[in-house]
């Protein structure tokens, strides 16, 4: 894997990298091989992945088909969270 640096650009060319790692899976392996995982465990595992695998794809073909109705997006909800600092506009001072 290779990364180039433009402009001695280093905190951009981590952000990359990392992009790149998260895509590849490879900080997921290195969570999962933390602790052994026995054999029968890891098939488990592998088989639950491959029934998700299955059943998005499933899924994604029936929403393209028009036979399953695509899922509404969740709309930002104000009441979520307290405001934080620059959250709520400023207003404008007046001239006069």
């Amino acid at each position: 894997m290779q990364v180039l640096v433009r402009d001695n650009n280093v905190e951009q060319a981590l952000r990359v990298l990392k992009k790149k790692l998260q895509r590849e899976g490879v900080f997921r392996e290195m969570k999962r091989k933390r602790h052994y995982e026995k054999p029968s465990e890891e098939a488990a595992r592998r088989r639950g992945e491959s029934i998700r695998r299955a059943r998005k794809l499933a899924r994604k073909q029936l929403i393209r088909e028009g036979l399953l109705e695509a899922p509404k997006k969740k709309l930002p909800d104000a009441r979520r969270r307290p405001p934080r600092f620059g959250d709520t506009p400023v207003p404008a001072a007046k001239i006069e």
